[in-house]
């Protein structure tokens, strides 16, 4: 496969987009395009050329999709389904390689992909895997990093520090994978960077594993002021009660997000990665004093 060299990245604007689309151009490896909404007011490094499309339209989505070697797609939620729209629109302009917006859970695990968060997202894959097998000049790639480690913490989402009250998931002692938004950029760069040994597959990474138990004895270190009262809390109860709002239609999202503590925290959902493309990428992981440091920001405000 030649070199990937045009790269056109979709949703640079949100939380994930920001830091993958920053660590692209700290590369110095690619000639960047930016793909936005009609109408956006968000603003870019002038170093990026960018389009605005028509993201219903596969016309005007493969008009800006022209003359690129790869396609990063980092929508969020609201924009996993419409990616279809990108993978004909690839398909169309020739694209190379397509990494849709996969980045978090194990979803090469059957029962993480049948948690109805991931509907989505498994339907684009089974989409633009079929994509790939009538048209062989696309490939894929996609991305797997475990739980996002600054925002999570910073969040309060992976430990909810905020009120002294974290939630411990099934005793808090499982080990899970979670990666800064900065080393998920860095590793698209290494994916990008390595074309043919990540072409149509899951490639996983991580900073660091680390568990709920050990967040809890690093904040009791940072805020040993702070009257700490951890809650435990069971994946498979806070799961059955969201399969139970789903069954009186009730499509929301903290319904929803009830099932990523199952994926991260629970039993069999694969959340502590095993087999790490780092070293291929290029990754140098995260200490757990870099953990210590995150979470301390978080605590006390940047102090």
């Amino acid at each position: 496969m030649v070199a990937i060299t045009n790269v056109a990245v979709v949703g640079a604007s949100g939380a994930l987009g920001k830091p993958i689309l920053q660590e692209l151009i700290n590369s110095g490896k690619f000639n960047l395009t930016v793909v936005t909404r009609e109408g956006s007011k968000s603003t870019f490094p002038s170093s990026v050329k960018v389009v605005p499309v028509d993201y219903t339209s596969v016309e005007s989505v493969a008009a800006a999709f022209k003359g690129q070697d790869a396609v990063v797609s980092t929508v969020g939620t609201e924009g996993l389904a419409g990616q279809t729209v990108l993978v004909d629109a690839a398909v169309a302009a020739g694209v190379k390689r397509f990494l849709p917006s996969e980045f978090g859970s194990n979803l090469a695990i059957p029962k993480t992909a049948a948690l109805p968060i991931f509907g989505y997202k498994v339907a684009v894959e089974k989409y633009l895997e079929a994509a790939v097998a009538k048209h062989p000049s696309l490939t894929y790639t996609y991305v797997i990093n475990g739980g996002f480690l600054n925002w999570g913490l910073e969040n309060g989402f992976l430990f909810a520090w905020q009120e002294g009250k974290p939630k411990i998931y099934d005793g808090g002692d499982q080990l899970f994978s979670a990666t800064t938004l900065e080393t998920v950029g860095k590793a698209v760069v290494g994916v990008l960077s390595h074309p043919e040994e990540t072409k149509n597959r899951f490639v996983y990474v991580q900073d660091i594993a680390i568990s709920q138990n050990k967040l809890l004895e690093l904040a009791k270190k940072i805020a040993p002021e702070k009257k700490w009262e951890p809650v435990p809390a069971s994946t498979t109860e806070i799961a059955a009660a969201s399969n139970a709002s789903l069954a009186k239609g009730e499509v929301t999202g903290p319904v929803l997000v009830g099932y990523l503590f199952s994926a991260i925290f629970g039993e069999g959902y694969g959340g502590h990665l095993q087999k790490l493309d780092n070293e291929l990428l290029g990754l140098q992981g995260k200490t757990e004093k870099d953990v210590e440091e995150i979470l301390r920001k978080a605590i006390k405000g940047g102090k």
